[in-house]
C-alpha cells in the first residue's frame, strides 16, 4: 500500500479543544486587520451605532462589521450574501469576528449607511502609511481608468442612441409587415398561417417595445447632460481607448507615490475625460502625504492651461505633456511648436528667421485672454507653403502660456517621466478591476459606489504595505 499524509479521524474526540487562536499565525494578514481597525477612533470617524441604544435588540460592533468588509475585499469577497457564507464556515472570519456570523441585511446596511466613514477610514490608513515612513518622496503620479457599473449598454440612453435604437425598431417592424404579408397571400398553407400568427406576437412586442422608447425621449431631453441610465442613474455612458468601444460606468482617478505605489487619493466620478481633475486629485494627494513642495505626473488627457496654471498657483508642480492636436502639423506644415517664442521682445521669430510682433488682444468665449502676433513678410517668404495657405501665419498665445512653457521645459529635463507614471499607476487599475471580476462595481448610485472603490483601494494599500513590511511591522505600527 502506498504511504499518504493520514488526516485526523472526524469523530476523534478530544480531551482539550483546539484554540481558535492557535489556527491563525502570527504572520497571517487577517491579524494586522485586527490591530488596524482596533487602532481607530470609529466614532470620531462617523460610524453609526458606536454607542449602543438602551433598549431593543443588541446590535453587532461597527468595528466587527469593518474588520469582516475589510477582509473580504483584501481576499475578494466584496458580497454581502458571499460574506455571510464565509463568516459561518471560514476559520480566519471565526477568528477574526470572535465567530459572530451577521446576516446579509446587516453587512450590506453597514456599508451602505456608513459611507462617509469608510472612507475616512481609507484616508487613515494613509496617515498610517506616513507613520511608517513610507510616503516620504513629494512625486506623484495620477490617472484615471473606466469601470463598468451595474447599468448595461442597453439601459443607458442619449438622444443619439435613443433615436437609433427606434430606428431599429421599425426597420424590425417593417420587416416583420412584409413578411406577414406574404405569409397572407397563401391562405391555404396551414404552416405559413401558423407562421402568420407567431409573426402578429412579435410585431405586437416590437410596437410596445418602439413606444417604450418614444416614452423616454421627453426623460432624455429633460436630463441635464442629456443622458438617462435605468438601473444606475448616476452611471454614464464613457470612451475607452478602443475604436467605436465604449462603456457604461465611472471614472475612477487614482494618485499614487512613485516609490512605493500606494495609493494615497481617489475619487469616483462620472465625468468622462480627466481635463479637470488634475488641481483637485493633487491637493488630495499633497494633504494625503503632507509633503508642500509636490511633483505630479499625469498624462496628456490631463492637460488643460487653467488646471495647469492653477496647479502651479497651489504651490504644486505639475508634468503635463501637451497632446498634438495641431491641423497644420497633421496636413504637414509647420506647428506652432516650431515658432520660437522671445519674452524680452514679446514677439515669435518664425521659421523663416522673421520676427512676428504683437498686434492685438481679444477674449475667446472662455473667458481667455488671447494674445494676437503676426508678421506682414509672409506674402514674400519662400517658405511659405510650408507654413500656411491664408494670407499670413497668426500666432495666437494664452496670456499664462508661460507656465505652460516652463512646464514643458521640465518635461524635457525628465525624458523618463511618462514612463515612471506608466509603471507608477497604471497597473493598479488592472490589479483593481482583476479583483474587481468583469462587472466591476455591485453598488449602485455615485455615493455608493465611491464607498465600495474606497473599500478597494484599502485592500490595495493594505496588500501593498504587508508585502513591504510584513504583517509583524504594520501590527506593530498601528498599536503604537
Amino acid at each position: 500500500m502506498k504511504r499518504f499524509v493520514e488526516g485526523t479521524d472526524r469523530r476523534q474526540t478530544m480531551l482539550l479543544p483546539d484554540c481558535v487562536d492557535d489556527y491563525v499565525a502570527e504572520d497571517n494578514p487577517v491579524r494586522a486587520v485586527e490591530a488596524f481597525v482596533d487602532a481607530l477612533d470609529l466614532a470620531a470617524l462617523g460610524f453609526a451605532g458606536v454607542v449602543p441604544k438602551a433598549t431593543g435588540r443588541p446590535a453587532y460592533h461597527p468595528a466587527t462589521l469593518l474588520k469582516l468588509y475589510i477582509y473580504g475585499y483584501l481576499n475578494r469577497i466584496p458580497s454581502s450574501r458571499r460574506l455571510e457564507r464565509e463568516a459561518q464556515r471560514n476559520l480566519e472570519l471565526l477568528w477574526l469576528t470572535r465567530q459572530l456570523a451577521p446576516d446579509f441585511k446587516t453587512i450590506a446596511d453597514f456599508r451602505k449607511d456608513n459611507g462617509p466613514a469608510i472612507r475616512a477610514t481609507c484616508r487613515q490608513f494613509v496617515l498610517l502609511c506616513r507613520k511608517l515612513g513610507l510616503l516620504t518622496d513629494a512625486v506623484v503620479a495620477v490617472d484615471g481608468s473606466k469601470f463598468k457599473a451595474v447599468n448595461n449598454r442597453d439601459k443607458n440612453f442619449t438622444p443619439y442612441k435613443l433615436g437609433k435604437r427606434i430606428e431599429q425598431v421599425e426597420t424590425s417592424i417593417a420587416r416583420y409587415l412584409a413578411a406577414m404579408e406574404a405569409a397572407d397571400r397563401h391562405e391555404g398553407d396551414e404552416v405559413l398561417q401558423a407562421k402568420s400568427a407567431r409573426l402578429k406576437e412579435k410585431l405586437a412586442a416590437l410596437r410596445e417595445r418602439a413606444q417604450r422608447l418614444r416614452d423616454l425621449e421627453p426623460q432624455v431631453q429633460a436630463a441635464p447632460d442629456q443622458q438617462l441610465s435605468l438601473t444606475d442613474p448616476d452611471a454614464r455612458s464613457m470612451a475607452t481607448s478602443g475604436r467605436g468601444t465604449g462603456i457604461v460606468g465611472y471614472n475612477v482617478q487614482a494618485v499614487a507615490d512613485t516609490r512605493h505605489h500606494l495609493i494615497v487619493a481617489h475619487e469616483v466620478t462620472n465625468v468622462g475625460n480627466d481635463r479637470a481633475q488634475l488641481t483637485a486629485m493633487a491637493s488630495q494627494a499633497r494633504e494625503a502625504i503632507g509633503q508642500e513642495a509636490l511633483t505630479v505626473i499625469a498624462d496628456r488627457g490631463y492637460f488643460d492651461g487653467e488646471e495647469i496654471v492653477s496647479c502651479e498657483a497651489a504651490g504644486m508642480t505639475p508634468l503635463v505633456p501637451k497632446p498634438m492636436t495641431s491641423g497644420a502639423k497633421a496636413d504637414g506644415r509647420f506647428g506652432k511648436q516650431d515658432f520660437v517664442y522671445l519674452p524680452e521682445q514679446d514677439a515669435y521669430r518664425c521659421p523663416a528667421g522673421e520676427t512676428m510682433k504683437w498686434w492685438f488682444n481679444r477674449i475667446d468665449e472662455n473667458g481667455k485672454l488671447l494674445r494676437h502676433y503676426w508678421t506682414t513678410k509672409c506674402p514674400g517668404c519662400a517658405i511659405k507653403a510650408q507654413c500656411t495657405p491664408a494670407k499670413m501665419r497668426r500666432v495666437v498665445r494664452w496670456e499664462h502660456e508661460g507656465v505652460l512653457d516652463a512646464m514643458q521645459r521640465r518635461l524635457d529635463q525628465r525624458p523618463d517621466a511618462m514612463r515612471e507614471r506608466r509603471r507608477t499607476v497604471e497597473h493598479l487599475f488592472g490589479t483593481l478591476k482583476a479583483w474587481m471580476g468583469a462587472t466591476h462595481f455591485l453598488t449602485k448610485t455615485l455615493k455608493r459606489v465611491g464607498t465600495e472603490m474606497s473599500l478597494q483601494v484599502l485592500a490595495y494599500n493594505l496588500k501593498r504595505v504587508i508585502a513591504i513590511k510584513g504583517v509583524e511591522g504594520l501590527v506593530a505600527a498601528a498599536r503604537a
